[in-house]
Order: structure tokens, then sequence, then C-alpha cells
């Protein structure tokens, strides 16, 4: 599986691929992410990547001409074109679980900034928008990086233990029960009883009872 991120600021998200269940999922060959500085397909000598908005109005917008030119270059025939922005779909398990069953999925996620994308890049060049919550950002690096490590993470072989996967919370529907672990008492506050008990059935109808519906 194969991601291409372009960003304007692509310490932030190289960074975060250096640690945790991502890297290892890149060093066992899973998965392979790339991070491109979208300036490198500018031609201006001040590499620009925005503007201001044609009738008015605050702020700067990003432009089409790099981000065209950089799809043109990294897309390939089945390749999903990705765009972070408040107006996309609210991004659930559900769809990291649709987007990890395809394992030959090669996507590019173009990372917002300042007021977002020319429309045009709306229109022509994405096949899915996506937000992760109703609040705003100051980029769409972050969205990207959630994007890349929900998917990555329920890819066969990614996690050393692929049996949490499936208490996990969302998955069917409910969030995960309370966990605990040594010691048995601490401050006064007490590990319940019947999970010392070593009963699994009694065990496992507690852990039932506690889920949550979401």
């Amino acid at each position: 599986m194969k991601f291409d991120i372009i960003t304007i600021f692509p310490k932030v998200i190289t960074e975060y691929l250096t640690v945790g269940v991502l890297s290892n999922a890149i060093k066992k060959g899973i998965v392979e992410v790339n991070v491109h500085d979208l300036r490198k397909w500018t031609k201006d000598n001040h590499r620009s990547v925005d503007d201001t908005p044609y009738g008015g109005g605050p702020g700067m917008i990003m432009k089409i001409e790099p981000v065209y030119d950089a799809i043109k270059e990294l897309k390939k025939q089945n390749t999903v074109v990705a765009l972070t922005t408040p107006k996309g779909e609210e991004l659930n398990q559900k769809k990291l679980m649709e987007y990890s069953e395809n394992t030959d999925l090669h996507m590019i996620i173009l990372c917002g900034r300042y007021e977002g994308f020319d429309q045009r890049i709306h229109d022509n060049l994405v096949d899915y928008e996506f937000s992760i919550g109703e609040y705003v950002l100051s980029g769409g690096e972050l969205p990207a990086l959630v994007l890349v490590d929900g998917i990555s993470r329920l890819l066969p072989g990614v996690l050393g233990n692929e049996e949490s996967l499936v208490s996990e919370s969302f998955n069917d529907g409910t969030l995960e029960y309370p966990q605990y672990t040594k010691p048995e008492e601490f401050n006064g506050w007490k590990v319940p009883d019947v999970l010392l008990s070593g009963n699994h059935k009694e065990i496992a109808s507690y852990r039932q009872s506690l889920k949550k519906s979401v």
C-alpha cells in the first residue's frame, strides 16, 4: 500500500513516520509513505503555492497549477486522490476499514493550508474529501496522518498482536470496555473483583456489559 502526501511543511509529516506503529509498517515493507513538498512543482522564483482570492476576501488560496502538476506526475491508473478539508466527509472507522481492504491502494493526499484550495481542485482533481471533525486546524497535515495511520494499522502484519484489532473501539459500533493492570490496588482504588476471578466466562460477560454504543 502506497501513500504520497503533498504538503508545504514536509517535516510535520516525516517526524511522525519515524516512531510507533506506522514506522514499523514502513520498516516491514507493508506500507510505503512518500512525503513531497508542493513547492517542488512551482515555476516562479518565489516558489508560490498560494495567491489572493478573486472577488476579494481575507487570507490566501492554494493555487491550482502546482497541485495539478504534482498529481499529474504522481498519479497512477488506480490512484485515489484525497484532500483534507473541513467541508469533507467526516472520517470514521468504517471508511478506514474499507480502504484497508484494498492492499493495492495508492493514495495521494493533499494537505490544505490558509483559506483552502482553489475550487477547481475540488471539482476536477479530487476523488475523496475528508475531515476529522467539526473544528478548524492550521493545516491538513494532522488529518493526513490520521488517515494514513488509521488505514495502516489495520493491515495484516502491522500490529504485534492482531487480536487487539478484534475488540477495538468502533469496530462493532461500540466503545472498548475499561482496562486495568497491576497493581490490584492503588491509592485505595481497586481493580474490579471479577477481573481477578480467573472466570473467563464471567469476565467476558462483565466486559460486554460495559461496552457503550456509539
